[in-house]
């Protein structure tokens, strides 16, 4: 089965499509509009106000997978402020549920990606379900 889909992966990548269009979950950053829009099976499923990094804090851009989730996590650099419902795709970045609900469509983070803690909720499972390999997410600024 992972000869097959390597395979597909090879020929997809030869014809122009991008890698992230093999993933189940598709999770979309705006940076510029502060918006994630969330795809399951390429279609469109949710769309949330998210806060990325303010000022001297730029959340990463580029293109990721899922590399770990946590339901319940608590910064290790930043005072221990809570972190619920946590999937990491960069090192020590992630998007996750944010108390400070009145920030979220604007930058206020230390360059993680801030959601709703309802929409984190939402985002965990979906990636739980899924997988963390069938989660692509990418940071567009």
């Amino acid at each position: 089965m992972r000869k097959v889909l390597a395979s597909i992966a090879v020929m997809l990548a030869l014809l122009g499509v991008p890698r992230t269009a093999l993933a189940n979950v598709q999770v979309e950053v705006d940076v510029g509009s502060q918006t994630m829009e969330v795809y399951v099976r390429g279609q469109l499923r949710h769309t949330w106000k998210v806060s990325t990094g303010r000022r001297g804090y730029e959340t990463p851009g580029g293109s990721y997978r899922a590399k770990r989730i946590e339901a319940e996590w608590y910064s290790t650099l930043y005072d221990d402020a809570p972190m619920p419902h946590a999937v990491f795709f960069k090192g020590g970045y992630a998007i996750h549920g944010t108390y400070d609900v009145k920030r979220l469509g604007r930058p206020a983070s230390h360059g993680c990606v801030r959601l709703a803690p309802g929409n984190a909720a939402r985002l965990y499972n979906l990636v739980a379900r899924h997988g963390l390999k069938s989660t692509s997410i990418s940071i567009n600024h």
